[in-house]
């Protein structure tokens, strides 16, 4: 009985240090996803694939974009195949720090309440946020909005300006509230048939969806003066070396004239930041 006492006495003991050596070890271990890529060769990269142009599925199936086209290019330089991941944008930053995916990289706007969650890489375009309403309605400017109805795309970073900066915007819309839609396109589907009035978006993305809709003239267009949300790429908190490899292949594409090509193909113009 004594021996058989010792023995698991004993075995305990082994446990208790194997768990206290377990959390020790994970308490001092920090995540490099940018060593687990270049080993796998492989990267997987969380998008809306509705945000035309930034990257979407297109009718054939394949996903095509200016992100798309940026990102395959930075990670092509380093011999790394990019997996394009679908998420629901919204459960963005959560989906990162799962470790579902190890970049958020899609018209992605760099903001104070996102630095908070994720390592931002430098910007790489300028952003703006604009209010769409329809041609016949005769909203035109904000003070236009008073008592009206608006809406915005859920996670977006125009929902967290309306919220953060209120005296724009959202204290002179009906209910001091917005409609919240899972994409762009569910939301301009109501600013079409009258249920709401306005609907906050993205000026890259609107502008470019109504020009290849043909729909440009069908609707008013105005800006709303919220702080600037530059477009840049997020990893999670810590990942500095994947960010800076991420940046160092952004700045190859700029001074070698590929950024400018692939800018062209979406915009028609250079959209690299000058200031």
């Amino acid at each position: 009985m004594k021996k058989f006492t010792k023995l698991f006495l004993a075995l305990i003991a082994g446990l208790f240090l194997v768990t206290l050596t377990a959390c020790g070890s994970s308490s001092t271990k920090t995540d490099d996803t940018w060593k687990q890529v270049e080993k796998s060769k492989t990267i997987t990269i969380g998008f809306d694939n509705t945000f035309v142009p930034m990257g979407f599925k297109d009718k054939d199936g394949t996903n095509k974009g200016f992100d798309i086209d940026l990102a395959d290019a930075v990670f092509k330089s380093y011999g790394i195949k990019v997996k394009w991941q679908p998420i629901t944008w919204s459960l963005k930053e959560q989906e990162l720090k799962n470790g579902n995916i190890d970049l958020i990289w899609n018209g992605y706007s760099k903001t104070p309440e996102r630095e908070k969650l994720v390592t931002f890489s430098d910007t790489y375009m300028d952003g703006g946020t604009i209010l769409l309403t329809k041609k016949s309605s005769n909203i035109t400017t904000v003070e236009d909005m008073k008592g009206k109805t608006v809406g915005v795309q859920s996670g977006s970073s125009q929902y967290q300006s309306f919220n953060d900066q209120p005296e724009i915007l959202k204290n002179m819309v009906s209910g001091n509230s917005i409609s919240q839609y899972s994409t762009f396109e569910q939301g301009l589907l109501d600013v079409k048939n009258g249920r709401i009035d306005g609907l906050l978006v993205d000026s890259v993305y609107a502008n470019y969806y109504l020009k290849q809709a043909n729909e440009t003239n069908d609707f008013n267009n105005f800006k709303i003066n919220y702080e600037d949300s530059p477009m840049a790429v997020g990893a999670r908190k810590g990942d500095t070396e994947l960010i800076d490899k991420v940046n160092a292949g952004i700045k190859k594409l700029v001074d070698n004239g590929e950024f400018a090509k692939i800018s062209d193909k979406w915009f028609g113009k250079d959209v690299y930041p000058t200031k």
